[in-house]
């Protein structure tokens, strides 16, 4: 694996400049891609054959997609039937599943090409303990952490003290093979997935919905997906509960995957989730904080060229608040999308040093911002019904997303706004005004195309397959919504 991770290397220079993006056609989650462009040749691996037509992610993948939302629900039983019926009032409402798309195609992109995939396939076809293991429910029977079907009645009662009992005996894990463990891998794509890697995409869900309970809660928000909020249906108490419940769902199923790397990344995404709100909240009016430090990560590096290459360092005035709000938007969006990806290639048996590693969390992180920098378009450009939530919701809540900050080098007036948070009598209605009459939307999308460039073109390190073709489309997909 690490020779061809080399001359991959050393076969790709990432250019800076946004190709056009060809109109797309409409899928019920707006993200599926038009026929595929050809790639220049100095930008693909040797190894590459002529670029195939675009693969609809969705398609591609829906009997998982159908699958781990069924499967899904049944993680989420409680005690409560409240608290049953919040867990699970947004995944019953159509939804991109975008994080868990992103999950499952780079599972199926990089599956077979890391050093470590025979044992991690000996594993999932072999080892019947550990299957059983990663199906079993959320919470022990012998532990009362909390309520679940099968839990036995002395567990779960209270009505005598409680005694101790001996326990069943363990599961036997058969070791693999020892010629497995020394024999050299030759990388080829298997196009499978495996099961930890299809659990892994619904924690990254659950992860996400639980933030969508906490926002909700946080900016009073009254719709969601087109339907009443969590908050709105059944009051806020119930909709912060809701989405701690969920984050102690994932945190049991993460536990089970078998990997110290994937759960200290995927944890790691929760405190960034917090970290964001709080960066929002103090960061993006007057208050200073700190910019985002740079790094010396291929993948960082990719990040600062498509800063560099945009217009948005033009106005001394915005300066200080592009990075903050840049930062705030990896924390809260990317950072999910990117450690989701990239966690998904260390289940795939990628080791440390393999390139797929890298393009996994660099493509997530591009698009994850891409994604976010159209829906703070689309606040201006779309209709509360195409959204399924209340429009122009930012400046109500005295947030200055990138139409806004880009408006402002064109109408300093806005600065002003922007710095109390469009407190004043009148300022969210002459920020619209002002934000119309600018080309801060339009400047806006031009910069998520360059981070979905950059995403689309860390891919040329992968071998061809349909799953990185349908990786390609997403990145045209993003960038193309209108809702």
């Amino acid at each position: 694996m690490r020779s061809w991770s080399s001359s991959a290397t050393a076969s790709i220079r990432i250019a800076s400049n946004a190709r056009r993006i060809i109109p797309l056609r409409r899928h019920h989650s707006a993200l599926a891609h038009p026929q595929a462009r050809p790639q220049s040749p100095s930008t693909c691996p040797s190894t590459s054959p002529p670029a195939p037509a675009k693969t609809d992610p969705y398609a591609l993948l829906a009997p998982h997609l159908d699958q781990l939302r069924t499967s899904l629900l049944t993680l989420l039983g409680s005690s409560h039937p409240s608290l049953d019926a919040i867990a699970q009032y947004y995944f019953l409402h159509p939804s991109k599943q975008l994080r868990p798309v992103l999950v499952l195609l780079f599972a199926r992109a990089t599956n077979g090409l890391g050093e470590g995939f025979p044992e991690v396939k000996w594993a999932a076809d072999n080892a019947k303990g550990r299957q059983q293991e990663l199906d079993a429910p959320l919470t022990r029977k012998d532990v009362l952490c909390d309520w679940n079907p099968s839990m036995p009645d002395h567990t779960a009662s209270f009505e005598t003290a409680f005694e101790l009992r001996l326990p069943p005996s363990p599961p036997s894990h058969m070791p693999p093979p020892p010629l497995l463990l020394h024999q050299t891998h030759s990388p080829a794509l298997t196009h499978a997935l495996l099961p930890t890697q299809l659990r892994l995409a619904q924690i990254v869900e659950m992860i996400h919905v639980a933030s969508l309970l906490h926002d909700d809660v946080i900016d009073k928000s009254p719709l969601r997906r087109g339907a009443a909020s969590a908050p709105a249906a059944f009051g806020n108490k119930l909709a912060v509960l809701g989405g701690d419940f969920l984050l102690g769902r994932a945190s049991a199923a993460l536990s089970r995957l078998g990997s110290n790397e994937v759960v200290e990344l995927i944890a790691s995404v929760i405190a960034n989730l917090v970290e964001g709100e709080i960066l929002q909240m103090k960061g993006n009016g007057g208050e200073a904080a700190p910019p985002p430090t740079s790094s010396s990560s291929a993948s960082n590096d990719i990040d600062l060229q498509a800063l560099h290459s945009s217009p948005l360092a033009s106005s001394p005035a915005s300066s200080d608040k592009w990075p903050i709000y840049l930062k705030k938007t990896y924390l809260k969006t990317a950072s999910l999308m990117a450690k989701g990806a990239r966690a998904a290639v260390v289940l795939g048996g990628c080791r440390e040093g393999e390139v797929c590693k890298e393009v996994a969390y660099a493509y997530g992180r591009n698009l994850g911002i891409a994604f976010q920098l159209i829906d703070d378009t689309l606040d201006f450009s779309s209709s509360t019904t195409q959204l399924g939530k209340p429009g122009f919701a930012d400046l109500r809540l005295g947030l200055a997303t990138g139409p806004a900050l880009y408006a402002a080098e064109e109408y300093p007036e806005l600065e002003g706004m922007i710095g109390r948070r469009f407190s004043g009598e009148g300022d969210v209605e002459r920020a619209l005004t002002l934000i119309s009459a600018s080309r801060g939307v339009e400047r806006t999308r031009e910069l998520a195309r360059v981070h979905a460039e950059k995403a689309r073109e860390v891919l040329a390190l992968l071998p061809r397959s349909e799953a990185r073709d349908a990786l390609e489309g997403l990145t045209e997909g993003v960038v193309r919504r209108r809702w």
